[in-house]
């Protein structure tokens, strides 16, 4: 095989090798314990879901070193690729963790990964295992991880994304491994097999989307990748270029990468920064989160009740209306997927939390009968205007004959330029851990986040999450 023409790998692994925490300024700092609070309340969440029940009686089926805790187990502890599969998944369950900012008009938003909950992930378990972990060091990976991840997705041709490659599954593969291969110290040959390996661990279609495979995407992500930089360490090789070249993961994966984007290297402007991150206010596919603020809006200034609806009527591109592609959601998994049940939801229930994100409530009469009278279009003249933006319209037909319509507002609400606040983003935290954590020790977990560069021990956050699941 041809020498690679460019030298993308060689960058990552000088990156994440030298990479020290005085590099990374306060505001990727603050912002990486905001991206840690919020991640950390989606493990306490996601870890009662019924796919986690399954992943959790496997991981302890299986068994093996103790080297790090199962969520939602108690004290239980498995080898850390285990937990981190249970871990990860758990942070996707409810597909609402945080996602990645582009200000590229020819992107594809669903492109952008989902890039905390990889190495996070990796971090927790791994500073576990390790067992001499400070905070510091456990925010350093955490943000090595986070970088990596990033970068790879924004510098991925859009190709990756609409060929039906979940890039959470398969970029967040190197965001855990950097995290691990930081933790264990890896350099030079054997960093560069961890990165080899893990391209070849890195899977996930979105024709599993809407089932319980989809957050499974991301918790193989962070086992993946964990294993990848265990192996490593261990001796096990792997293509030393594997981002390069015309069997590297750019070509294979996506037909290549945007030329002009790998000038902007790793880590020279973090994108944890700019262009920044944002965080979820719907646990739901982040390309529906501006239609149901706007079908809120609507509701809200009208007072619509939901016995004077008649029809609903959804237009927008197909950066939307593809992948949000379940017409009638008969249980909560498609839910996430399917914009008529969202604007049921927010119609009947005037909110849309993971409370609401039952299969009894999304199976029941009122949903059914809502979602049947909601038609979703694509309009071609949103279409035309491009994917970088999420854009659409509603327009509701009521029984006295008014024709309401609402604009959604192409600022994201949770994204760098409308961010949620400190105080709305630790009540979405405390939402999350409610059934999990009292909430004393929810009180526990908050200000060891709030401090975690000055925690002697970073797997101290892993003890502040025991819980047994109710489900167990």
């Amino acid at each position: 095989m041809d020498q690679p023409a460019t030298q993308i790998t060689a960058a990552a692994l000088k990156f994440i090798e030298e990479a020290k925490l005085p590099d990374f300024p306060a505001e990727a700092l603050r912002v990486g314990r905001r991206c840690m609070l919020d991640t950390v309340g989606l493990f306490l969440a996601g870890a009662s879901e019924p796919s986690l029940g399954v992943l959790i009686a496997d991981a302890l089926d299986q068994g093996g070193r103790e080297d790090a805790l199962v969520i939602g187990a108690g004290d239980r502890k498995v080898p850390a690729a285990l937990a981190a599969r249970v871990l990860g998944t758990a942070g996707h369950a409810h597909d609402w963790d945080d996602t990645q900012v582009s200000h590229d008009p020819a992107h594809v938003y669903g492109l952008l990964t989902h890039p905390s909950v990889p190495p996070l992930t990796a971090a927790l378990v791994m500073a576990q295992r390790l067992g001499a972990v400070d905070g510091r060091t456990l925010m350093l990976a955490f943000q090595v991880g986070f970088e990596v991840e990033a970068k790879i997705a924004e510098w991925m041709t859009p190709r990756h994304y609409r060929r039906g490659h979940h890039s959470s599954g398969t970029v967040g593969t190197f965001g855990s491994c950097a995290a691990a291969a930081k933790l264990l110290g890896l350099k030079g040959t054997e960093l560069a097999h961890a990165l080899g390996i893990a391209a070849s661990f890195a899977a996930g279609i979105r024709a599993n989307f809407g089932t319980m495979t989809k957050p499974l995407h991301v918790g193989r992500a962070a086992e993946n990748g964990v294993t990848a930089a265990v192996l490593a360490s261990k001796g096990f090789t792997a293509d030393p270029a594997v981002l390069d070249g015309p069997w590297g993961f750019f070509s294979v994966m996506g037909e290549g990468f945007t030329a002009e984007k790998i000038k902007q290297g790793f880590g020279r402007e973090l994108t944890i920064v700019n262009p920044g991150v944002s965080i979820k206010p719907y646990p739901s596919g982040i390309l529906t989160h501006q239609s149901m603020d706007a079908m809120l809006a609507l509701v809200m200034k009208h007072d619509l009740l939901p016995e004077q609806v008649e029809r609903i009527g959804f237009y927008a591109g197909r950066n939307i209306t593809e992948p949000i592609r379940y017409p009638v959601a008969q249980n909560h998994l498609q839910a996430k997927f399917s914009m008529p049940a969202l604007l049921s939801m927010i119609v009947l229930c005037r909110r849309a939390s993971h409370h609401e994100f039952s299969d009894a409530f999304v199976s029941a009469s009122a949903m059914q009968d809502l979602q049947r009278r909601t038609t979703v279009h694509v309009d071609a003249e949103i279409d035309a205007r491009g994917y970088d933006k999420i854009r659409s319209r509603i327009e509701v037909l009521t029984k006295d004959g008014r024709t309401l319509v609402e604009w959604a507002d192409e600022r994201y609400r949770g994204g760098p330029s409308n961010p949620i606040s400190d105080a709305d983003l630790e009540g979405k935290f405390r939402m999350c851990a409610e059934g999990a954590l009292p909430t004393a020790a929810q009180d526990r977990l908050v200000e060891a986040i709030s401090r975690v560069e000055r925690l002697d021990n970073g797997a101290m956050l892993a003890d502040l999450m025991k819980f047994t699941a109710a489900s167990r």
